[in-house]
Formats: C-alpha cells, structure tokens, sequence
C-alpha cells in the first residue's frame, strides 16, 4: 500500500483542517499520521500528514497534486505532496575534517537515513578511500578564491545531473556565494560546530575555551548567503568544565556535531521541517 506526505503553509484561518480531512475523505485516503501548528505572531498555519489508500487501488501522485490544488488554492496554502518511499537524493560537501561525513554514511547504510547519496564533493582528495568503502562516486574539486566560481558552476552542474534534492555540507568549510546559496535555496543543510548564535566563524572552540563555557553545542541550519544565521533546523548541547583543553572540546564537540547533522537530514528528508520566516516549523 503506498502512502505519501503532504506538506502545506499559508495564512491561519478556520477550516484548514476540515478540508484536508475532507479532500482524503472524499478520495477513500486514510491518514496515517498527522501534525498541524499555528504561529500566533506570523499568523501562519503549517501542517504534515501521511496519508494512504484506505482501498486496494492506489492513487497516483500526480493525480492528488491536481486535485488538492483547488483546496490549497481556496485558502491560499503552499502545498506540497510526496510519495513516503521516495529517498531524497543527497549531495555531500565535505573538506578535511570527516567524523559528520562517515557518520552520515553509515547511517544511510545501515537505514537509519532513507536516502540516496549518489555523490560525494570535496576540496580535498583526503576522503576518497572513505567514499569507495561505500561505493559512492567521489569528486575532488578544489578551489582558491580565483576558481570559486567555476567550481561552484560544477557543483551546480552535478545536482543538476543527478537530480539531487538536497546538499548537506559535512563541515565543508568554505562559504558558500550568493549565487550557489540563491539557486538551491531552502536545500542546503550545514553543521555549524558552535551553538548559535554564539561564537560564529573560525575556531569557536577556541573562543568557548577562551569564554570558559560549560556547555558546547552544534547548531545545523539551512544556508543562506549571511554566514551562519540560516533558519535553525536542529540544535544539541553537552556539558564541559573548566579542566578541558581545546582538543578535548573539539573531540565532545563532534559527537554532538554528527548526531545534530544527521537528525537535521532525518528531519528535513521526512519532509518534517518547514521554513516560517527566519525560523522554521519542526514536526518532530
């Protein structure tokens, strides 16, 4: 039995709720999950349902687009609708440090994450052995400040090819250009090993050790062209003391990293996530 997600935005009002009940009802659907909040300050209402035939036929998708969008249209709702078995497919943008890159790639092999990685992009050739381990192409594309743009017309070019939903930057520790940010907006994912907004850019655990903090944390968000202040899908902490270096922030800290990256993905690749302003609506 197939069963799909749909995903709707829009302003808040009476009724939104009893009209996608109804249009399921209406086409012998029978949800299987569903999660619905309204923002009193934006004034918005964001809703995720699973849903499946509730007969032996099952629906087409294309079919449900088509007949949701008069629903959607009379309450002025962004829709969108996806068959639940789908995978995302995932791009991975790693540089030198690999502890998200390998943690993401287990979980992907092992289940944990349904989707597809048909690529990894690096900087740095370091990573190759890592990627054939797991039979995954990898494509080593340096850049300098002078090449930016070209590599970035290159990436470009590969999401186009192999259809990639999604880009998730594995500490990829170059920032990315407006354009690259403007042309997959809302799907680029980064791990920021610092918990925003607190000590962004370069070495934050060194600025924690120099703050004498008791909690490190990770933050990852979607990318926009202002440097680390996307909209915040996931965020975690762990507490330290006073007796830590520097390496052994850094160390706590990727444990927080990995596991922080790879719920963001799960979140944002189940469709559980969506943007409302500056922040986003979590079904979590």
């Amino acid at each position: 039995m197939a069963s799909f997600i749909l995903t709707l935005s829009g302003p808040d009002r009476p009724g939104i709720v009893h009209a996608v009940t109804a249009f399921l009802v209406q086409h012998n659907l029978n949800i299987i999950d569903s999660s619905q909040f309204g923002d009193p300050t934006s004034q918005r209402f964001f809703m995720r349902t699973q849903f499946a035939s509730a007969g032996e036929k099952n629906p087409e998708l294309t079919q449900l687009r088509t007949a949701f969008a008069s629903t959607a249209e009379s309450f002025a709702l962004d829709f969108a609708i996806y068959p639940t078995a789908q995978k995302p497919r995932v791009l991975i943008m790693v540089s030198k440090i690999g502890h998200c890159l390998n943690d993401l790639l287990f979980r992907q092999s092992t289940g944990q994450l349904n989707i597809e990685v048909p690529l990894i992009v690096s900087n740095h050739p370091d990573f190759t052995p890592l990627a054939t381990t797991y039979n995954i192409p990898f494509h080593h594309l340096p850049v300098t400040p002078d090449t930016k743009a070209q590599q970035e017309a290159q990436v470009l070019e590969l999401v186009r090819q192999l259809n990639i939903d999604l880009i998730v930057l594995a500490r990829y520790m170059q920032v990315l250009s407006p354009t690259l940010c403007e042309a997959m907006s809302g799907r680029i994912i980064n791990i920021h090993h610092s918990f925003l907004p607190s000590f962004k850019g370069a070495r934050p655990y060194h600025q924690a050790y120099d703050r004498g903090v008791k909690i490190i944390g990770a933050t990852a968000h979607f990318v926009t062209s202002d440097l680390d202040e996307g909209p915040i899908i996931e965020q975690n902490v762990v507490r330290v003391n006073h007796a830590m270096s520097p390496k052994e922030l850094t160390h706590a800290g990727s444990n927080v990293e990995s596991n922080v990256l790879a719920s963001a993905v799960k979140y944002v690749t189940e469709r559980r996530v969506l943007l409302n302003g500056h922040k986003t609506v979590v079904f979590n």
